[in-house]
């Protein structure tokens, strides 16, 4: 069955509402019949940052998407070994929904660096359209990122949302301050947070 769907990446920790309102304005304007919530176990980008244990993500996401019919969670980088690549990402994808259109969401930061991911062009090749989150003020020049990578202006598809200044670096920061951080959250994820006592220096 013919479908598009678009795959929300990262590693969540936690997800917030910040990473709501992009998938659901994404889902919206882009005509998405599913958006998958795409949780990456150990990026390459991030080999020396510190990351919350799978399971502890696996149940935030779970609670973070809840019952909505829009979205749903993904395994494809979790049930295979690292590194995980978004060209070995999206590659899988298709194998496993070939009759659909995949529609990649990503910042406008990461376009900008596009270039500089792992084989960039097998990547765009593999994206029927790929939605751009743009923020106010950001400046991408589309004639040199279509120089390095050509075709891929004709994929490119901008959202417009909210701007949300939330990051989950931020959540975590004020956790560990112990300043209020609530309203970041759904709140289902915030009642895990509080229950597991996550994200607290450990004394």
């Amino acid at each position: 069955m013919y479908q598009r769907l678009g795959i929300f990446g990262g590693t969540f920790d936690p997800p917030h509402i910040g990473h709501l309102i992009l998938a659901a304005a994404a889902q919206q304007q882009l005509k998405l019949d599913r958006v998958l919530w795409v949780l990456t176990f150990h990026p390459p980008h991030k080999q020396k940052q510190t990351i919350s244990p799978l399971q502890e993500r696996l149940d935030m996401v779970q609670a973070a998407i809840g019952a909505d019919d829009w979205f749903e969670l993904s395994h494809v980088d979790i049930d295979r070994p690292a590194p995980h690549f978004a060209v070995d990402t999206v590659r899988l994808l298709g194998e496993k929904y070939p009759e659909s259109d995949l529609v990649y969401l990503m910042g406008g930061d990461s376009l900008e660096n596009l270039p500089s991911w792992y084989q960039p062009q097998e990547f765009v090749a593999g994206c029927r359209n790929i939605g751009v989150m743009r923020r106010p003020g950001d400046d991408i020049d589309l004639n040199h990122l279509e120089s390095q990578i050509p075709g891929i202006t004709s994929k490119i598809q901008v959202v417009d949302s909210p701007l949300v200044e939330i990051a989950a670096s931020q959540i975590r920061r004020r956790i560990q301050e112990g300043r209020s951080f609530r309203y970041f959250l759904s709140p289902a994820v915030f009642e895990i947070i509080q229950a597991q006592q996550l994200y607290r220096i450990k004394k």
